[in-house]
């Protein structure tokens, strides 16, 4: 099932991306190297996922939310995925998987 991602560095960096790997893997091509746009600001963890039926509609959502240059849209996505005091749950079935998902969290968001 084809996913959106979001990466965060030591220094607060953002990466957007989507796959159709393994979150695991797809991170572990990140924090290798493999990935030019990150090569160099390794390590990378996962923070963020969204689930798409289609490729196309992945691609899609990635386009709208790097269109908003990691400004306040950004941090309200990913604030409202983290359960904000507001209430409201995150669209399009996101999940914040914290600073420092656990191998257990990472699995059942893979399911």
């Amino acid at each position: 099932m084809p996913f959106l991602y979001i990466l965060t560095n030591q220094k607060d960096r953002k990466y957007i991306g989507i796959t159709k790997l393994m979150s695991e893997d797809r991170l572990q091509r990140h924090n290798n190297g493999d990935v030019l746009s990150t090569k160099f600001g390794k390590p990378w963890k996962l923070i963020y996922t969204e689930y798409f039926e289609t490729l196309l509609l992945a691609r899609e959502r990635e386009k709208l939310i790097k269109s908003w240059k990691g400004g306040n849209a950004l941090k309200k996505l990913l604030s409202e995925a983290a359960g904000s005091s507001n209430g409201r749950t995150p669209p399009f079935g996101g999940g914040y998987l914290g600073s420092n998902p656990s191998p257990a969290a990472m699995e059942r968001k893979n399911r």
